[in-house]
């Protein structure tokens, strides 16, 4: 039992059960997609009213889905005595499931109205992306993620869908460069899901629990975790062929951070003390999307200065 004295449905309570360490991890997509159509639109025709839009929904689905994870992990058993990662507001009564029900209600239905005017710069087809992500989102919880589809899903709805859909909202169209940008997103976000379902695989494989990690196993998922950074830095290829240097170079950084950081997961392998894993791979992930970001905007200020 935690040691924690936090007082039950309380501000403090609620804090703790949005995760607001996770939200870097929403924002990284967000700011990728931004200095991309900063780059190539220019700061005259950058739209600042969507810009801000898709960081506040970013944020809000990104506390959404930690509701939602927190209250269906808890209903179905997952957070017992047997949890190696910090305590969640609900197995801790730190929040009534009555409560929190009431919660995931209302950060769905604020996500979506913060969605909704996107239509006026991306179309209706904004409609369909937000309500795939709101589905999803749950399906996540409830079902996907005991299936092996959670590294699927964190490409897709923290890499391409996030990073595409903020650079259409400002350029109204996408470029190779803007896909595989994405896509080294969503694997470097990844590799948050990857050191989390690591610490876990054997209570995962207790509970019945099918990750990634569960299906392939321990020395795979080690590898697969530096593979994950390592194929990120190199779809930035296609920068460096169309001389944007500082785009591809500068993500390296990270790549050395993120060695680093796999080698002491090896040598940690098992139990709580991964959860520092965890918080650096986090910070990790943020140090990429500022690298890139300004990477991208350095290449913007060079080529103005030639």
């Amino acid at each position: 039992m935690s040691t924690i004295q936090i007082k039950t449905n309380s501000p403090s309570a609620w804090v703790l059960a949005a995760r607001p360490k996770t939200l870097t991890g929403a924002a990284v997509p967000v700011m990728m997609g931004l200095s991309l159509s900063f780059a190539d639109s220019g700061v005259y025709q950058f739209k600042v009213v969507p810009a801000l839009l898709c960081l506040l929904f970013a944020f809000v689905m990104q506390i959404d889905a930690n509701f939602i994870n927190d209250y269906f992990d808890y209903k179905k058993g997952i957070d017992d005595e047997h949890r190696l990662g910090p305590r969640r507001a609900c197995a801790q009564g730190w929040v009534t499931s009555a409560a929190m029900k009431r919660a995931i209600a209302i950060t769905t239905l604020v996500a979506c109205l913060t969605g909704l005017p996107l239509i006026l710069w991306g179309g209706w087809e904004m409609v369909l992306v937000g309500v795939c992500c709101v589905v999803f989102c749950f399906l996540y919880t409830t079902h996907l993620s005991r299936w092996g589809m959670g590294d699927v899903l964190v490409l897709l709805f923290f890499g391409l869908v996030p990073v595409c859909a903020t650079y259409y909202l400002q350029r109204q169209m996408l470029s190779k460069e803007v896909v595989l940008s994405s896509l080294a997103c969503g694997m470097v976000v990844d590799t948050l899901l990857m050191v989390n379902n690591y610490r876990d695989r054997d209570n995962d494989r207790r509970t019945g629990k099918r990750t990634l990690v569960v299906l392939i196993g321990e020395k795979a998922s080690e590898l697969l975790y530096f593979a994950l950074a390592l194929m990120a830095c190199h779809m930035g290829l296609t920068f460096f062929f169309s001389g944007r240097y500082f785009t591809f170079f500068l993500p390296f950084v990270y790549l050395s951070l993120h060695a680093h950081t796999y080698r002491k997961m090896k040598k940690i392998n098992k139990g709580k003390a991964l959860n520092q894993i965890l918080g650096i791979t986090a910070r990790n992930i943020f140090i990429y999307g500022l690298l890139f970001t300004i990477g991208v905007l350095l290449d913007v200020a060079f080529n103005l200065w030639k």
